[in-house]
């Protein structure tokens, strides 16, 4: 295919750009600096302001699906607005290019640790990322009443692995809209690496369809 992908130098961004070439499609990438993609076969750069839906409709034209890593920055005093606004501006832009699949990472603050009750609203949430997780929230509420795309978005487990993109195994569990847990009680894990995977599966395949869903080893 050829896919539309936003937010390809970011850490989450970078292991879904690696996993959509290695699986053999052409990927658009829209950047604000292209210099800072190295060259690869089948990746093409095109610089596009993620906030403005005109240009984000020239720069997904004739894609067959639009990918969204977006993220606007944990430190951002503007996380939520800016968060916000970049998100609404990708789907009018990808409506207004006629693209209908439309797959998005999303944030664990979403998911519900009890009947009613969303972790980004617990008092043990961190403070620091609560902007940015309640816009991904807000953004996920957004989607749920779209008409237009057949979308998807992928929350991360609550302790999604930093640092490097982590080993790939091409190995996960699924859930839907509540945090998967190990056999001890922690939180689930997985790599960059392997959220970029389940990502990709679920384009290729065609699953979670109007769906969010998450993952875990």
């Amino acid at each position: 295919m050829k896919v539309a992908l936003i937010g390809a130098t970011g850490f989450v961004g970078s292991a879904v750009l690696k996993e959509l070439l290695q699986r053999g499609h052409e990927v658009v990438a829209l950047v604000r600096d292209p210099a800072k993609l190295a060259a690869q076969p089948r990746l093409q750069a095109v610089q596009a302001d993620v906030l403005d839906a005109a240009a984000v409709q020239r720069a997904v034209a004739g894609a067959d699906a639009v990918v969204s890593a977006y993220n606007a920055g944990w430190g951002n005093p503007d996380i939520y607005e800016d968060f916000m606004r970049g998100s609404r501006a990708i789907v009018a832009g990808t409506k207004a290019a006629g693209i209908k699949r439309y797959l998005v990472v999303g944030g664990a603050g979403s998911l519900y640790i009890a009947p009613g009750k969303q972790l980004v609203d617990t008092p043990e949430f961190p403070a620091a990322i609560k902007p940015g997780a309640s816009a991904a929230r807000d953004a996920l509420n957004d989607l749920q009443k779209e008409q237009g795309l057949d979308w998807t978005m992928l929350s991360p487990p609550i302790a999604l692995h930093l640092g490097d993109h982590g080993k790939r195994t091409g190995q996960y569990r699924t859930g839907k809209d509540e945090p998967l847990m190990q056999a001890d009680g922690q939180p689930g894990t997985i790599s960059a690496a392997d959220l970029a995977v389940a990502l990709v599966d679920a384009l290729d395949k065609g699953l979670h369809l109007r769906q969010r869903f998450t993952v875990a080893y």
